[in-house]
């Protein structure tokens, strides 16, 4: 498998980078696996508006935006959601349906970032909701009795409480200021083109995750690991 390369960005194209200390990694996609189809065929059973029209990962509805940056609060996210969708259900199912895209740590993802996090500074940098850290903080704790991120990162940053999203480069800069990070010191990893060229255009060493890749794979191309 080999790593993305974007010819605008040439910044992506070393595949051996030197001089590393920090590595700043997204969530979905490459800490925890995801699959979009699972929500979106759960809310097109219930939904009378297919949710496609609504949620993509690319273009979506403005209710994720604020949701994704908590200017709304989990309630309203979903009164709001119900109203977009015409359903008319049980509430349950609304959350079940948004959460049953998370599937999860495997381990050994989970035993990477305890080697990594002795050897560089790590931080994890997601666009994620209330909603979402509630259903993942418990899977990992049923799974690997493990209550939340914050003993695998130096710094957890989620975008619903910083009040700011990928891909603007203002929570690319926030992250780097607070941590006092040199751009041309730092990884930066996701699984979405547009988050990877942000990071890029703020000096950061940005790489594009592979579908089927291991983020481990990705680091020992890297000459990280």
């Amino acid at each position: 498998m080999r790593l993305a390369k974007v010819d605008k960005y040439p910044i992506f194209a070393k595949y051996k980078v030197k001089g590393i200390k920090n590595i700043i990694f997204d969530l979905g996609g490459v800490i925890i696996d995801l699959d979009f189809n699972l929500t979106f065929n759960e809310f097109n059973k219930i939904s009378e508006i297919p949710f496609e029209t609504i949620y993509a990962k690319t273009k979506r509805s403005e209710l994720f935006n604020l949701f994704d940056t908590g200017k709304i609060s989990e309630s309203d996210f979903f009164k709001e959601l119900r109203k977009e969708l015409r359903y008319k259900g049980p509430e349950e199912n609304l959350y079940d349906a948004w959460n049953i895209m998370l599937l999860g740590v495997p381990e050994r993802r989970l035993d990477t970032l305890i080697e990594l996090k002795q050897r560089y500074s790590t931080f994890l940098l997601s666009n994620t909701n209330e909603t979402h850290i509630k259903a993942f903080e418990r899977d990992l704790y049923l799974r690997n009795g493990v209550r939340n991120f914050n003993d695998y990162f130096d710094e957890v940053y989620y975008s619903c409480r910083i009040g700011m999203r990928k891909p603007d480069k203002e929570i690319f800069e926030y992250v780097s200021k607070e941590n006092k990070l040199k751009p041309e010191q730092t990884i930066f990893i996701d699984d979405s083109d547009q988050h990877v060229k942000a990071a890029g255009n703020c000096g950061i060493n940005a790489y594009l995750l592979q579908p089927n890749m291991e983020v481990k794979d990705l680091l020992t191309q890297l000459n990280l690991l």
